[in-house]
């Protein structure tokens, strides 16, 4: 992203941004048109690549912008007095679903950009996936107990094999052409979060 951009007032940046993320959510990198873009923002194709070096860069801007505003959604003042695995997780989940019925292209944006393969973005997108993995739990698990973790289960691996079978389940979804009923989503988790709590407690804790 130029410093042109960030110079734009941030409702323009905003415009951008939702235009260009409509159409990488419709659309794989390749297919997805800038001409699109830019029409649907309201700016001329030529302005659109003066903020932006190119289509590379306008993509991992908005996947930068789609993670802010699930942040910025997800964390509230509860969210740090959590200290149960569990509860946190589950907890800042049905705030990210309720984000995601918000905001219907943040899903489709997300699969993609999780399953692209074989495109010009594509390692750079599994790089900053990881690191978001990681960044995430790093960030919001500090003061969690992890006591109650049988001594040969790694809370980090249970918070990632979560994080894949959301992200799975929404991919299988799309794939399908099946409509993703968020509520939906939102009961599974909870019972999948059940099922590992289950495995990962100590007996005490359950």
């Amino acid at each position: 992203m130029s410093e042109r951009f960030k110079d734009l007032p941030e409702e323009k940046q905003n415009s951008i941004l939702k235009a260009a993320m409509e159409v990488f959510a419709k659309y794989e990198y390749k297919k997805a048109s800038t001409d699109l873009i830019a029409s649907k923002a309201g700016v001329s194709k030529g302005l659109l690549f003066y903020y932006f070096h190119n289509k590379k860069d306008l993509y991992l801007t908005v996947y930068e912008y789609v993670k802010q505003i699930v942040t910025e959604g997800v964390t509230d003042a509860k969210l740090w007095e959590i200290t149960d695995f569990f509860e946190l997780i589950t907890y800042a989940t049905m705030k990210k679903i309720s984000i995601l019925a918000e905001n219907p292209y943040i899903v489709e944006f997300s699969v993609r950009s999780f399953y692209s393969e074989k495109e010009e973005i594509s390692g750079d997108l599994k790089t900053k996936s990881k690191e978001a993995v990681e960044q995430s739990y790093n960030r919001y698990f500090e003061k969690v107990d992890f006591t109650k973790f049988k001594e040969d289960v790694e809370p980090f691996e249970i918070f990632k094999m979560l994080f894949w079978i959301v992200d799975g389940y929404l991919h299988e979804r799309q794939m399908n052409q099946e409509p993703l009923y968020l509520e939906e989503i939102g009961k599974a988790f909870v019972n999948w979060t059940e099922m590992f709590k289950k495995i990962a407690y100590k007996e005490e804790y359950l």
